[in-house]
């Protein structure tokens, strides 16, 4: 029998002003409601500082809040994004990791400005301006600086060109390579789940065998970015291995198109990564 205290729709994958989202944690769990979830993850990056406000406005909204964070990879230079839910935000491993990559990535986003400002009209203090209280700047903060400059139209224009790991002005970022990042969660307790592994290439299938045997709990198959054939090939995985699968927004506010349910996972997923989380637990209704 399932928990009669998780209810669907659920949308594990919403981020907040607390990283590089556009609104404070209460605000998104406000969005969530009205668009129909009744049970959210807020997964800000590499950080945990908007649980207590998610988790308040969530248990007053009647909804069911599984904490997590999206933590930082790499794999031979490309972007690995693990999502972890459920975790002890007091484990020492895991928050060493996310430390160091937010401490990285306020250094890498100043040197990437300096590199823009030799051909734009773009100042540090444009994108301070972007930031919502003490989220940590990003690459989105920096396309909201260009945007409002009038340098680019959209955060997808300079994603595409500026901001794009091919530009001359890119400057690369620290981040544990995915086994680090799932080992990791494993140990604070957590559930991860590979966020859209299919989009921008996907992992090698040894690769994610190596992780499923290190503790990858599941696969974020349900995914705007996914290609159909990823997915199929991913399903394949996640059937062999008895993975759990889930499908989520990536909402980021206005910062992006993705809508809050435009996928959702399953009641049956949710409670599988409620019975394997041990290091936090999820805000009841």
């Amino acid at each position: 029998m399932g928990d009669p205290r998780v209810s669907g729709p659920a949308d594990l994958h919403l981020h907040s002003a607390c990283s590089d989202g556009t609104e404070a944690p209460s605000q998104v769990m406000v969005a969530a409601h009205e668009a129909g979830m009744r049970t959210v993850a807020l997964t800000d990056h590499d950080t945990t500082i908007g649980w207590d406000e998610a988790s308040d406005a969530a248990a007053a909204l009647g909804m069911t809040l599984l904490p997590g964070a999206e933590v930082s990879a790499k794999h031979h230079g490309r972007s690995v994004h693990v999502l972890a839910y459920l975790f002890d935000p007091a484990a020492p491993a895991l928050g060493e990791i996310m430390q160091r990559v937010r401490d990285d990535r306020i250094g890498r986003a100043e040197r990437l400005v300096g590199n823009l400002a030799r051909d734009y009209d773009i100042a540090w203090e444009d994108v301070l301006a972007q930031r919502t209280g003490d989220a940590t700047v990003g690459r989105p903060h920096i396309a909201d600086a260009l945007i409002a400059k009038g340098i680019v139209v959209s955060r997808e224009e300079a994603f595409a060109d500026m901001l794009h790991p091919a530009s001359p002005y890119y400057v690369a970022h620290y981040a544990p390579s995915p086994l680090a990042a799932v080992r990791a969660i494993a140990e604070a307790g957590g559930v991860s789940v590979i966020a859209h592994p299919a989009g921008r290439g996907m992992l090698p299938r040894g690769v994610l065998e190596e992780l499923i045997a290190a503790g990858l709990g599941g696969l974020e198959i349900a995914h705007r970015e996914n290609t159909a054939a990823g997915v199929r090939v991913l399903r394949e995985i996640a059937a062999a291995h008895d993975l759990i699968v889930t499908g989520s927004s990536d909402y980021h506010g206005v910062g992006k198109p993705n809508r809050i349910g435009e996928n959702t996972t399953s009641v049956e997923m949710v409670e599988r990564i409620i019975a394997a989380g041990t290091g936090s637990a999820p805000v009841r209704p």
